[in-house]
């Protein structure tokens, strides 16, 4: 499902955020990023979905060699990738409804659906109760949430997520992981990076560990440490 074939990205300041990473996730795979801030986590993410191109290498996401679609391909591209940002990137004068609408009415799918879809999807993060709540009337957590369904309401093949439960308590944090696991299992690839020490350790799945960039470890059913001898 996702490729990454001596993947470097540098800066136009001169930083190397990644440096040659190669690596494979197979279709259905749930793979944790994990390292210190500064590691190169945030950057590989937004190459998976193009915020950010490769300087060298390449990469092939669902099918697509990314290095090669144009600018005006690039949406077609995204509406196969549901992706959770740092910072929620909600739209302020919409409800909590209308932004997980929004991305569906993005790519034309008809109001009849919207209406059908948009409520499950808020019931699957606990929401259905706050449809109508402008982003300035929920807590940190619950734009979370209204994240996570937004990037999940169009049944993506692969999910991506730069720390989904950074600005959340522990229990909804697993809440929010439990909730990817379930997609997970429907057959959705899903890659998370994350500072989140104890979900790594609790979940066991691969971990893909970055250092200035580099891939210092990859391994399956791993915890956010590397597992001492």
């Amino acid at each position: 499902m996702i490729n990454l074939y001596n993947v470097t990205k540098q800066y136009a300041n001169g930083v190397t955020a990644v440096n040659n990473v190669t690596a494979k996730i197979g279709k259905g795979e749930f793979v944790f990023l994990v390292g210190a801030s500064g590691a190169g986590k945030t950057s590989l993410i937004k190459m998976l979905y193009l915020e950010e191109r490769p300087t060298r290498g390449y990469i092939i996401v669902d099918g697509y060699n990314i290095m090669r679609l144009k600018n005006r391909e690039i949406p077609y591209f995204r509406r196969n990738i549901g992706v959770v940002f740092q910072d929620f990137k909600l739209l302020p004068e919409k409800t909590a409804y209308e932004n997980v609408a929004f991305a569906l009415e993005a790519i034309g799918t008809s109001p009849r659906e919207i209406q059908k879809r948009v409520p499950t999807v808020l019931e699957l993060v606990g929401l259905k109760h706050r449809m109508q709540a402008y982003p300035h009337q929920m807590s940190g957590g619950e734009q979370q949430r209204v994240a996570v369904a937004r990037a999940i309401v169009n049944n993506p093949a692969v999910i991506v997520a730069d720390e989904p439960t950074g600005n959340l308590d522990p229990e909804t944090s697993w809440e929010i992981m439990r909730l990817f696991n379930e997609i997970n299992k429907l057959g959705a690839t899903i890659v998370v990076a994350t500072h989140d020490q104890a979900i790594v350790d609790r979940m066991q799945k691969r971990v893909i560990a970055l250092e200035n960039g580099t891939v210092v470890r990859d391994e399956e059913k791993g915890g956010y440490h590397r597992a001492k001898n």
